[in-house]
């Protein structure tokens, strides 16, 4: 028998579009509660909207997660709306292409500052509750760039890298804890940050879509608690 996530409470980043958004209404629809973090209160609040249509709680947190005061804040905000949380998915994040050289330093740094500290701030500000439970559930979603670098990618890359390091250290750490860290690294997905408005809604149906990976995350954390998948590679069937 697996373990039961009703009831339970998820944070989620970049949780107003793309997969956080997916995330979290797959999430109510498990009956879990969600706080929801992202820069843009208005779309946070629509998804707040919908997920409470579904039968939970939801409350939203304003925060750029590169600030870690805001990423505080955010956190101390939600545990106080909806309590501590049981699920933690880090899917905020930025992409930046471009050759080595011709990258401004300015984006390299702040592509680390929102992809590797973003996720540092937020998972640091909230572990405590989970070893307080003495359980949990941490999700960072990575990229099939952070397993292979590709030309073109050096800073993403390099930042998702980063990510999968250290997701992999935590995991040794709190494993005595009960909590589980586990990422994503999912190829191209049908979103805004990948695509942008580049794709027409026929060539969109070939790539994976953010429901896609919401539904997989609910699977895994539905594994019974003895087991988990530290590490997963995503891809669509034929997307060319």
């Amino acid at each position: 028998m697996g373990q039961d996530i009703q009831g339970k409470v998820a944070y989620i980043t970049g949780a107003g579009s793309g997969i956080g958004r997916a995330t979290a209404l797959q999430l109510a629809k498990e009956s879990v509660n969600v706080g929801l973090i992202a820069r843009t209160e208005s779309k946070l609040k629509e998804v707040a909207k919908e997920a409470e249509s579904l039968g939970v709680k939801a409350s939203v947190a304003v925060a750029d997660i590169a600030n870690m005061d805001e990423a505080n804040q955010a956190i101390d905000h939600l545990q106080h709306e909806l309590g501590s949380a049981d699920i933690l998915i880090n899917n905020a994040g930025i992409g930046l292409h471009g050759s080595f050289l011709e990258t401004d330093p300015k984006d390299w740094k702040h592509t680390f500052e929102v992809n590797v500290f973003g996720t540092y701030h937020i998972t640091r500000a909230v572990l405590p509750q989970m070893i307080e439970k003495d359980q949990g559930d941490i999700i960072n979603i990575s990229s099939s760039n952070g397993l292979k670098g590709t030309a073109g990618s050096t800073a993403y890359s390099a930042s998702k890298f980063a990510v999968q390091g250290m997701t992999e250290a935590l995991m040794q750490e709190v494993r005595r804890h009960n909590i589980r860290v586990f990422t994503l690294n999912p190829s191209l997905v049908a979103t805004e940050l990948a695509f942008g408005d580049k794709l027409d809604e026929q060539d969109q149906e070939k790539f994976m879509q953010p429901e896609d990976l919401a539904e997989y995350m609910v699977s895994q954390l539905k594994l019974h608690p003895r087991i988990f998948i530290k590490q997963s590679l995503q891809w669509a069937t034929n997307p060319f």
